[in-house]
Protein backbone atom coordinates (compact mmCIF):
# COMPACT_ATOMS: atom_id res chain seq x y z
CA UNK A 1 0.00 0.00 0.00
CA UNK A 2 2.86 2.38 0.83
CA UNK A 3 4.57 1.63 -2.49
CA UNK A 4 1.28 2.10 -4.34
CA UNK A 5 0.83 5.52 -2.74
CA UNK A 6 4.37 6.61 -3.68
CA UNK A 7 3.72 5.69 -7.31
CA UNK A 8 0.44 7.59 -7.14
CA UNK A 9 2.15 10.71 -5.70
CA UNK A 10 5.00 10.83 -8.23
CA UNK A 11 4.01 10.89 -11.90
CA UNK A 12 7.61 10.06 -12.87
CA UNK A 13 7.20 6.55 -11.43
CA UNK A 14 4.27 5.77 -13.74
CA UNK A 15 5.63 7.37 -16.89
CA UNK A 16 6.37 5.31 -20.00
CA UNK A 17 8.19 6.48 -23.11
CA UNK A 18 6.19 5.57 -26.17
CA UNK A 19 7.48 5.89 -29.73
CA UNK A 20 6.19 9.07 -31.35
CA UNK A 21 6.63 10.57 -34.81
CA UNK A 22 9.56 12.72 -33.67
CA UNK A 23 11.00 10.29 -31.13
CA UNK A 24 10.08 9.06 -27.65
CA UNK A 25 7.10 10.73 -25.96
CA UNK A 26 6.42 10.76 -22.23
CA UNK A 27 3.05 9.31 -21.29
CA UNK A 28 1.90 9.43 -17.66
CA UNK A 29 -0.28 6.43 -16.93
CA UNK A 30 -3.12 6.29 -14.46
CA UNK A 31 -2.31 5.38 -10.87
CA UNK A 32 -2.96 1.64 -10.76
CA UNK A 33 -0.44 0.77 -8.07
CA UNK A 34 3.08 -0.63 -8.10
CA UNK A 35 3.27 -4.38 -8.69
CA UNK A 36 5.18 -6.01 -5.83
CA UNK A 37 6.67 -9.28 -7.07
CA UNK A 38 7.35 -12.02 -4.54
CA UNK A 39 9.86 -14.85 -4.41
CA UNK A 40 10.18 -17.46 -1.66
CA UNK A 41 13.68 -18.76 -0.86
CA UNK A 42 12.75 -20.64 2.33
CA UNK A 43 13.05 -24.04 0.66
CA UNK A 44 16.73 -23.45 -0.09
CA UNK A 45 19.05 -24.78 2.62
CA UNK A 46 20.66 -22.15 4.83
CA UNK A 47 24.25 -22.63 3.51
CA UNK A 48 23.11 -21.98 -0.10
CA UNK A 49 20.48 -19.35 0.71
CA UNK A 50 22.86 -16.38 0.93
CA UNK A 51 24.31 -17.15 -2.50
CA UNK A 52 20.82 -17.60 -3.92
CA UNK A 53 19.75 -14.29 -2.41
CA UNK A 54 22.74 -12.45 -3.86
CA UNK A 55 22.12 -13.96 -7.30
CA UNK A 56 18.40 -13.12 -7.21
CA UNK A 57 19.14 -9.52 -6.25
CA UNK A 58 21.79 -9.13 -8.96
CA UNK A 59 19.55 -10.57 -11.64
CA UNK A 60 16.59 -8.42 -10.60
CA UNK A 61 18.67 -5.26 -10.39
CA UNK A 62 20.40 -5.78 -13.74
CA UNK A 63 17.38 -6.92 -15.79
CA UNK A 64 16.61 -4.34 -18.52
CA UNK A 65 13.52 -2.14 -18.58
CA UNK A 66 11.14 -1.91 -21.53
CA UNK A 67 10.43 1.78 -21.03
CA UNK A 68 7.86 1.87 -23.80
CA UNK A 69 5.66 -0.67 -22.03
CA UNK A 70 6.42 -0.71 -18.33
CA UNK A 71 6.97 1.96 -15.64
CA UNK A 72 10.62 2.72 -14.79
CA UNK A 73 10.40 1.28 -11.27
CA UNK A 74 9.86 -2.24 -9.98
CA UNK A 75 9.85 -3.98 -6.60
CA UNK A 76 10.60 -7.50 -5.40
CA UNK A 77 10.07 -9.00 -1.94
CA UNK A 78 12.29 -12.02 -1.23
CA UNK A 79 11.26 -14.26 1.67
CA UNK A 80 14.16 -15.89 3.51
CA UNK A 81 12.33 -16.98 6.64
CA UNK A 82 8.95 -16.31 8.20
CA UNK A 83 10.30 -13.17 9.86
CA UNK A 84 13.10 -12.24 7.46
CA UNK A 85 12.66 -10.61 4.06
CA UNK A 86 14.65 -8.56 1.57
CA UNK A 87 12.94 -5.77 -0.36
CA UNK A 88 14.58 -4.87 -3.67
CA UNK A 89 13.56 -1.55 -5.26
CA UNK A 90 14.93 -0.82 -8.73
CA UNK A 91 14.50 2.57 -10.42
CA UNK A 92 15.69 3.43 -13.91
CA UNK A 93 18.08 6.38 -13.93
CA UNK A 94 15.83 8.17 -16.44
CA UNK A 95 13.44 9.06 -13.59
CA UNK A 96 15.66 8.89 -10.54
CA UNK A 97 18.92 10.08 -8.99
CA UNK A 98 20.70 9.82 -5.64
CA UNK A 99 18.58 12.54 -4.05
CA UNK A 100 15.43 10.76 -5.27
CA UNK A 101 16.45 7.60 -3.43
CA UNK A 102 16.43 9.58 -0.20
CA UNK A 103 12.94 10.91 -1.02
CA UNK A 104 11.69 7.40 -1.75
CA UNK A 105 13.07 5.95 1.48
CA UNK A 106 11.71 8.82 3.58
CA UNK A 107 8.22 8.55 2.08
CA UNK A 108 8.17 4.76 2.33
CA UNK A 109 8.98 4.97 6.04
CA UNK A 110 6.35 7.62 6.73
CA UNK A 111 3.58 5.88 4.76
CA UNK A 112 4.33 2.40 6.13
CA UNK A 113 4.28 3.71 9.70
CA UNK A 114 0.97 5.51 9.16
CA UNK A 115 -0.77 2.60 7.44
CA UNK A 116 0.53 0.04 9.96
CA UNK A 117 -1.04 2.11 12.75
CA UNK A 118 -4.32 2.68 10.93
CA UNK A 119 -3.62 6.34 10.16
CA UNK A 120 -4.15 8.06 6.79
CA UNK A 121 -1.43 9.30 4.44
CA UNK A 122 0.54 11.91 6.45
CA UNK A 123 2.49 13.38 3.51
CA UNK A 124 1.67 16.84 2.16
CA UNK A 125 0.55 17.12 -1.46
CA UNK A 126 3.35 17.73 -3.96
CA UNK A 127 3.36 21.31 -5.30
CA UNK A 128 4.90 20.24 -8.63
CA UNK A 129 5.49 17.18 -10.76
CA UNK A 130 8.63 16.32 -12.70
CA UNK A 131 7.00 17.31 -16.00
CA UNK A 132 6.55 20.84 -14.60
CA UNK A 133 10.28 21.02 -13.93
CA UNK A 134 11.10 19.65 -17.40
CA UNK A 135 8.97 22.36 -19.03
CA UNK A 136 10.57 25.05 -16.86
CA UNK A 137 14.07 23.80 -17.65
CA UNK A 138 13.35 23.69 -21.38
CA UNK A 139 12.17 27.31 -21.25
CA UNK A 140 15.26 28.33 -19.27
CA UNK A 141 17.63 26.68 -21.73
CA UNK A 142 15.99 28.42 -24.68
CA UNK A 143 16.80 31.86 -23.27
CA UNK A 144 19.69 33.97 -24.58
CA UNK A 145 21.86 33.61 -21.49
CA UNK A 146 21.94 29.82 -22.00
CA UNK A 147 24.24 30.23 -25.02
CA UNK A 148 26.57 32.36 -22.89
CA UNK A 149 26.71 29.63 -20.26
CA UNK A 150 27.51 26.98 -22.86
CA UNK A 151 30.26 29.23 -24.24
CA UNK A 152 31.71 29.60 -20.74
CA UNK A 153 31.98 25.80 -20.50
CA UNK A 154 33.67 25.65 -23.90
CA UNK A 155 36.27 28.21 -22.84
CA UNK A 156 36.93 26.30 -19.63
CA UNK A 157 37.39 22.92 -21.32
CA UNK A 158 38.87 23.81 -24.70
CA UNK A 159 42.27 22.15 -25.14
CA UNK A 160 41.87 19.79 -22.19
CA UNK A 161 43.17 16.22 -22.70
CA UNK A 162 40.48 14.04 -24.22
CA UNK A 163 41.67 10.88 -22.47
CA UNK A 164 43.18 10.37 -19.04
CA UNK A 165 46.01 7.94 -19.77
CA UNK A 166 45.94 5.86 -16.59
CA UNK A 167 48.19 2.78 -16.56
CA UNK A 168 45.88 -0.17 -17.21
CA UNK A 169 46.32 -3.84 -16.41
CA UNK A 170 44.68 -4.82 -19.71
CA UNK A 171 44.61 -2.99 -23.06
CA UNK A 172 41.65 -0.68 -23.48
CA UNK A 173 39.07 -2.50 -25.64
CA UNK A 174 37.77 -0.75 -28.74
CA UNK A 175 34.23 -1.03 -27.36
CA UNK A 176 33.33 -0.46 -23.72
CA UNK A 177 31.55 -3.37 -22.09
CA UNK A 178 30.71 -1.33 -18.95
CA UNK A 179 31.62 -4.31 -16.77
CA UNK A 180 32.66 -3.03 -13.38
CA UNK A 181 34.07 -3.93 -9.99
CA UNK A 182 33.68 -2.28 -6.60
CA UNK A 183 36.15 -1.65 -3.80
CA UNK A 184 35.02 -0.33 -0.42
CA UNK A 185 36.88 2.73 0.87
CA UNK A 186 37.06 4.13 4.39
CA UNK A 187 38.94 7.17 5.71
CA UNK A 188 39.12 6.93 9.50
CA UNK A 189 38.01 9.61 11.94
CA UNK A 190 41.54 10.97 12.44
CA UNK A 191 42.19 11.55 8.75
CA UNK A 192 38.67 12.91 8.20
CA UNK A 193 39.23 15.39 11.03
CA UNK A 194 42.56 16.51 9.51
CA UNK A 195 40.95 16.97 6.10
CA UNK A 196 38.23 19.15 7.64
CA UNK A 197 40.96 21.15 9.34
CA UNK A 198 42.81 21.62 6.05
CA UNK A 199 39.61 22.86 4.43
CA UNK A 200 38.91 25.37 7.21
CA UNK A 201 42.48 26.66 7.19
CA UNK A 202 42.25 27.45 3.48
CA UNK A 203 38.70 28.80 3.45
CA UNK A 204 37.25 26.00 1.42
CA UNK A 205 35.22 22.80 1.77
CA UNK A 206 35.88 19.13 2.36
CA UNK A 207 34.71 18.47 -1.20
CA UNK A 208 37.42 20.79 -2.59
CA UNK A 209 40.08 19.00 -0.56
CA UNK A 210 38.93 15.60 -1.82
CA UNK A 211 38.76 16.79 -5.43
CA UNK A 212 42.26 18.24 -5.17
CA UNK A 213 43.62 14.99 -3.74
CA UNK A 214 41.80 12.81 -6.29
CA UNK A 215 43.03 15.04 -9.17
CA UNK A 216 46.57 14.95 -7.83
CA UNK A 217 46.54 11.15 -7.62
CA UNK A 218 45.18 10.84 -11.16
CA UNK A 219 47.86 13.25 -12.39
CA UNK A 220 50.62 11.25 -10.72
CA UNK A 221 49.28 7.95 -12.07
CA UNK A 222 48.82 9.19 -15.63
CA UNK A 223 51.87 11.45 -15.84
CA UNK A 224 49.61 14.23 -17.16
CA UNK A 225 49.68 17.70 -15.63
CA UNK A 226 46.04 18.32 -16.56
CA UNK A 227 43.08 16.17 -15.56
CA UNK A 228 39.33 16.56 -16.02
CA UNK A 229 37.11 14.98 -13.37
CA UNK A 230 33.34 14.67 -13.55
CA UNK A 231 31.34 15.62 -10.49
CA UNK A 232 27.57 15.27 -9.99
CA UNK A 233 25.48 18.10 -8.54
CA UNK A 234 21.91 17.77 -7.22
CA UNK A 235 20.69 20.60 -9.50
CA UNK A 236 17.53 21.31 -7.53
CA UNK A 237 17.56 25.11 -7.48
CA UNK A 238 14.08 25.54 -5.97
CA UNK A 239 12.71 24.34 -2.64
CA UNK A 240 9.63 22.94 -4.40
CA UNK A 241 11.86 20.44 -6.23
CA UNK A 242 13.44 18.90 -3.14
CA UNK A 243 10.59 16.46 -2.50
CA UNK A 244 10.27 15.14 -6.06
CA UNK A 245 11.45 11.82 -7.43
CA UNK A 246 13.03 12.51 -10.82
CA UNK A 247 16.26 12.87 -12.73
CA UNK A 248 17.57 16.31 -11.77
CA UNK A 249 21.26 15.57 -11.26
CA UNK A 250 23.75 17.16 -13.63
CA UNK A 251 27.44 16.41 -14.08
CA UNK A 252 30.10 19.11 -14.06
CA UNK A 253 33.44 18.66 -15.82
CA UNK A 254 36.13 20.12 -13.55
CA UNK A 255 39.56 20.78 -15.09
CA UNK A 256 42.64 20.93 -12.85
CA UNK A 257 46.32 21.63 -13.56
CA UNK A 258 48.74 19.77 -11.29
CA UNK A 259 52.23 20.94 -12.23
CA UNK A 260 55.40 19.80 -10.51
CA UNK A 261 55.91 23.00 -8.51
CA UNK A 262 52.27 23.35 -7.42
CA UNK A 263 51.92 23.40 -3.65
CA UNK A 264 49.00 21.90 -1.78
CA UNK A 265 47.75 25.39 -0.89
CA UNK A 266 47.96 26.55 -4.52
CA UNK A 267 46.16 23.43 -5.72
CA UNK A 268 43.34 23.97 -3.21
CA UNK A 269 42.94 27.60 -4.33
CA UNK A 270 42.84 26.56 -7.98
CA UNK A 271 40.30 23.78 -7.42
CA UNK A 272 38.14 26.09 -5.30
CA UNK A 273 38.08 28.74 -8.05
CA UNK A 274 37.33 26.20 -10.78
CA UNK A 275 34.51 24.63 -8.74
CA UNK A 276 32.88 27.98 -7.99
CA UNK A 277 33.01 28.94 -11.68
CA UNK A 278 31.45 25.60 -12.61
CA UNK A 279 28.61 26.01 -10.10
CA UNK A 280 27.66 29.32 -11.71
CA UNK A 281 26.81 27.41 -14.89
CA UNK A 282 25.59 24.15 -13.35
CA UNK A 283 22.17 24.31 -15.00
CA UNK A 284 23.58 23.59 -18.47
CA UNK A 285 23.05 19.86 -19.12
CA UNK A 286 26.33 18.04 -19.64
CA UNK A 287 25.16 16.63 -22.98
CA UNK A 288 24.80 20.19 -24.31
CA UNK A 289 28.38 20.92 -23.27
CA UNK A 290 29.56 17.81 -25.13
CA UNK A 291 27.64 18.84 -28.24
CA UNK A 292 29.22 22.30 -28.16
CA UNK A 293 32.75 20.98 -27.60
CA UNK A 294 32.56 18.45 -30.47
CA UNK A 295 35.18 16.14 -28.95
CA UNK A 296 36.54 13.28 -30.99
CA UNK A 297 34.10 10.53 -30.09
CA UNK A 298 35.24 7.02 -29.30
CA UNK A 299 33.34 3.88 -28.33
CA UNK A 300 36.24 2.93 -26.07
CA UNK A 301 35.75 5.69 -23.48
CA UNK A 302 33.34 8.41 -22.39
CA UNK A 303 33.82 11.94 -23.78
CA UNK A 304 35.46 14.85 -21.87
CA UNK A 305 36.23 12.85 -18.70
CA UNK A 306 36.62 9.21 -17.69
CA UNK A 307 36.79 9.57 -13.90
CA UNK A 308 34.23 10.77 -11.39
CA UNK A 309 34.23 12.10 -7.82
CA UNK A 310 31.11 12.37 -5.68
CA UNK A 311 30.81 13.52 -2.09
CA UNK A 312 27.31 12.29 -1.32
CA UNK A 313 25.43 14.79 0.85
CA UNK A 314 21.95 13.84 -0.33
CA UNK A 315 19.20 13.27 2.26
CA UNK A 316 19.76 10.34 4.61
CA UNK A 317 18.57 7.04 3.15
CA UNK A 318 18.17 5.05 6.36
CA UNK A 319 14.81 3.28 6.38
CA UNK A 320 12.93 2.89 9.67
CA UNK A 321 9.75 0.78 9.83
CA UNK A 322 7.77 0.26 13.06
CA UNK A 323 7.93 -3.26 14.43
CA UNK A 324 10.79 -4.24 12.13
CA UNK A 325 14.57 -4.25 12.32
CA UNK A 326 15.78 -2.82 9.01
CA UNK A 327 19.28 -2.78 7.57
CA UNK A 328 20.75 -2.13 4.13
CA UNK A 329 21.66 -5.07 1.91
CA UNK A 330 24.44 -4.27 -0.55
CA UNK A 331 23.90 -5.40 -4.14
CA UNK A 332 26.72 -5.21 -6.69
CA UNK A 333 25.31 -4.90 -10.19
CA UNK A 334 28.74 -5.41 -11.78
CA UNK A 335 28.58 -2.37 -14.06
CA UNK A 336 30.23 1.03 -14.29
CA UNK A 337 29.90 3.99 -16.61
CA UNK A 338 33.43 5.35 -16.21
CA UNK A 339 37.00 4.09 -15.86
CA UNK A 340 37.12 5.13 -12.19
CA UNK A 341 34.47 6.60 -9.89
CA UNK A 342 35.13 7.56 -6.26
CA UNK A 343 32.04 8.06 -4.09
CA UNK A 344 32.32 9.10 -0.46
CA UNK A 345 29.82 9.97 2.24
CA UNK A 346 30.31 11.25 5.79
CA UNK A 347 28.99 8.72 8.27
CA UNK A 348 29.56 9.74 11.85
CA UNK A 349 33.12 11.01 12.07
CA UNK A 350 34.43 9.00 9.12
CA UNK A 351 34.29 9.10 5.35
CA UNK A 352 33.21 5.87 3.73
CA UNK A 353 32.28 4.84 0.22
CA UNK A 354 33.68 2.94 -2.72
CA UNK A 355 35.76 3.06 -5.87
CA UNK A 356 33.88 1.70 -8.87
CA UNK A 357 36.19 0.68 -11.71
CA UNK A 358 36.11 -0.74 -15.22
CA UNK A 359 37.10 -4.36 -14.73
CA UNK A 360 38.09 -4.61 -18.42
CA UNK A 361 40.93 -2.20 -17.62
CA UNK A 362 41.96 -2.70 -14.01
CA UNK A 363 42.57 -5.58 -11.62
CA UNK A 364 41.17 -5.47 -8.10
CA UNK A 365 44.69 -5.45 -6.60
CA UNK A 366 45.57 -2.34 -8.60
CA UNK A 367 42.52 -0.43 -7.36
CA UNK A 368 43.24 -1.49 -3.76
CA UNK A 369 46.80 -0.17 -4.12
CA UNK A 370 45.60 3.12 -5.60
CA UNK A 371 43.09 3.46 -2.75
CA UNK A 372 45.94 3.21 -0.23
CA UNK A 373 47.92 5.77 -2.23
CA UNK A 374 44.99 8.19 -2.20
CA UNK A 375 44.67 7.88 1.57
CA UNK A 376 48.41 8.48 1.98
CA UNK A 377 48.33 11.46 -0.38
CA UNK A 378 45.38 13.08 1.42
CA UNK A 379 47.13 12.61 4.75
CA UNK A 380 50.29 14.21 3.32
CA UNK A 381 48.26 17.17 2.05
CA UNK A 382 46.71 17.68 5.48
CA UNK A 383 50.05 17.50 7.29
CA UNK A 384 52.15 19.51 4.77
CA UNK A 385 49.97 22.15 3.05
CA UNK A 386 53.04 24.17 1.99
CA UNK A 387 54.74 21.21 0.30
CA UNK A 388 54.62 20.64 -3.43
CA UNK A 389 52.05 18.03 -4.39
CA UNK A 390 54.64 16.08 -6.37
CA UNK A 391 56.82 15.65 -3.26
CA UNK A 392 54.13 13.93 -1.19
CA UNK A 393 54.71 10.20 -0.79
CA UNK A 394 52.39 7.63 -2.27
CA UNK A 395 54.30 4.48 -1.34
CA UNK A 396 54.87 3.12 2.14
CA UNK A 397 58.25 1.66 3.16
CA UNK A 398 57.41 -1.89 2.07
CA UNK A 399 56.17 -0.74 -1.35
CA UNK A 400 59.25 1.45 -1.79
CA UNK A 401 61.60 -1.42 -0.96
CA UNK A 402 59.78 -3.77 -3.35
CA UNK A 403 59.94 -1.17 -6.12
CA UNK A 404 63.66 -0.58 -5.64
CA UNK A 405 64.34 -4.30 -5.59
CA UNK A 406 62.29 -4.88 -8.73
CA UNK A 407 63.91 -1.99 -10.59
CA UNK A 408 67.37 -3.32 -9.76
CA UNK A 409 66.53 -6.58 -11.53
CA UNK A 410 67.89 -10.04 -10.77
CA UNK A 411 71.59 -10.56 -10.38
CA UNK A 412 72.77 -12.70 -13.32
CA UNK A 413 76.05 -13.58 -14.93
CA UNK A 414 76.68 -12.20 -18.39
CA UNK A 415 76.43 -14.94 -21.00
CA UNK A 416 79.51 -15.31 -23.23
CA UNK A 417 77.25 -16.16 -26.20
CA UNK A 418 76.02 -13.63 -28.73
CA UNK A 419 72.29 -12.98 -29.25
CA UNK A 420 72.36 -15.07 -32.45
CA UNK A 421 74.02 -17.96 -30.62
CA UNK A 422 71.46 -17.75 -27.79
CA UNK A 423 68.64 -17.86 -30.34
CA UNK A 424 70.12 -20.89 -32.11
CA UNK A 425 70.44 -22.66 -28.77
CA UNK A 426 66.76 -21.99 -28.07
CA UNK A 427 65.81 -23.34 -31.53
CA UNK A 428 67.68 -26.54 -30.73
CA UNK A 429 65.94 -26.92 -27.36
CA UNK A 430 62.35 -26.02 -28.32
CA UNK A 431 61.96 -25.92 -32.12
CA UNK A 432 58.16 -26.20 -31.99
CA UNK A 433 57.52 -23.65 -29.21
CA UNK A 434 55.86 -20.38 -30.20
CA UNK A 435 58.43 -17.64 -30.78
CA UNK A 436 56.29 -14.87 -32.26
CA UNK A 437 52.56 -14.17 -32.17
CA UNK A 438 50.56 -11.40 -33.87
CA UNK A 439 46.79 -11.72 -33.62
CA UNK A 440 45.89 -15.14 -34.94
CA UNK A 441 49.23 -15.64 -36.75
CA UNK A 442 52.21 -17.25 -34.99
CA UNK A 443 55.65 -18.67 -35.77
CA UNK A 444 57.58 -21.39 -33.96
CA UNK A 445 61.33 -21.03 -33.28
CA UNK A 446 62.09 -23.38 -36.19
CA UNK A 447 59.83 -21.42 -38.55
CA UNK A 448 61.38 -18.13 -37.44
CA UNK A 449 64.89 -19.45 -38.03
CA UNK A 450 63.87 -20.67 -41.49
CA UNK A 451 62.36 -17.31 -42.33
Amino acid sequence: RALDRIAERHESLRTVFEHGVDGPVQVVRAATGLALERQDLQAISAPQREAALAQACREYASAPFDLSMHPPVRALLLRLQTDEHVLVLVQHHIVSDGWSQGVLVRELGALYAAYAQGRPDPLPALPLQYADYAAWQRARLSQADSADQVQAWCEQLRGAPELLALPTDQPRPSLQSYRGGLLSVRLDAGLTRRLHGLARAHGTTLYTVLLAGWSALLSRLSGQDEVVVGSPVANRPRVQLEGLIGFFVNTLALRTRVEGATTVAELLAQVRAASMAAYEHQEVPFERVVEALHPQRSLSHSPVFQTLLSLDNTPERTLALPGLKVEAYAVSHGATQFDLSLTLREEGQELSGAIEYASDLFDADTIARWSRWLERLLDGMAQSPDATVSSLALLDEDERSQLLQASAGPSTEQSPQTLVELFESQVARTPDAVALRSGEAQLSYAQLEAA
